[in-house]
């Protein structure tokens, strides 16, 4: 029986492939993105999100199967917070409704692998604690102080999302309403965000230093979207409160065989 899935960040990359796998297996799919799609807005805009909500509502009759929360940037200033995490979490929690009243609601969402590199933990911690006006002054203090320190707000605002979905997930608003939430952490990967990088020898051993994928080495956004496909579907029953690292195994390299060391 076909799902309604909503996709966030479907124009390209991630978003984009994974919208195509699911309508090739029959589901019909919402396309939300800045610039094109069923739904236009900017995840980075919280009036935005709520109107966003209400037209996906307009266009599911209120009942919603499965949402891939993909949209994300990697920048290093505040507005990966704004949309990697606030938007996200937002989004998510706006359209909980509408899942919980479907038979088989599922949630998944694009962390990143980079949810395992250095962070701020001022910053994660912040996020965590819903005060979005200190997260976002801390984000571009970071920023002030240069790429490198910068770049805590991308991998921050991933380590931030994936430790939401953690905690939200065996929670009486999902768990108990039936509704799976879990997490996709791509590693290197082919996308138009990508594409620069390894455009050069430099940047391919500079991806491959910071996130080494011994296993098939870089990833299509296929790959990334397989992953998803299946946790949006009736048949994922089970799996709830897990960030699948689909990263060529830098998870491994990175945490060793202490699968319940903390990220």
């Amino acid at each position: 029986m076909a799902r309604t899935i909503v996709v966030t960040g479907a124009a390209s990359g991630i978003g984009k492939a994974t919208a195509e796998l699911l309508e090739a297996g029959g589901d019909r799919v919402l396309r939300i993105d800045l610039r094109e799609g069923d739904v236009i807005g900017d995840l980075s805009d919280p009036a935005q999100i709520d109107r966003v909500a209400a037209e996906i509502a307009e266009r599911t009759g209120g009942v919603l199967d499965g949402l891939v929360a993909n949209a994300g940037v990697s920048a290093n200033s505040e507005l990966s917070v704004k949309i990697n995490y606030l938007g996200t979490v937002q989004l998510i929690e706006a359209l909980r409704p509408q899942l919980a009243a479907a038979a088989a609601p599922r949630v998944s969402v694009t962390t990143s692998a980079a949810t395992l590199q250095g962070n701020d933990p001022q910053l994660v911690d912040l996020l965590l604690e819903g005060d979005a006006e200190a997260a976002l002054a801390r984000g571009a203090a970071l920023a002030a102080q240069g790429p490198e320190a910068g770049y805590a707000n991308y991998s921050s605002s991933k380590r931030a999302i994936s430790r939401w979905i953690r905690r939200a997930a065996p929670t009486p608003e999902y768990a108990g309403a039936g509704i799976g939430l879990n997490g996709v952490g791509p590693g290197q990967v082919r996308t138009g965000m990508t594409t620069e990088l390894f455009a050069s020898e430099a940047g391919r051993k500079m991806a491959d230093d910071a996130m080494p994928a011994p296993y098939n080495g870089v990833a299509e956004a296929a790959h990334i979207g397989a992953v998803h496909a299946f946790l949006v579907s009736a048949a994922n029953a089970r799996m709830t409160g897990q960030v699948l690292f689909v990263d060529g195994g830098f998870d491994a390299l990175r945490r060793g065989d202490d699968i319940w060391q903390s990220v």
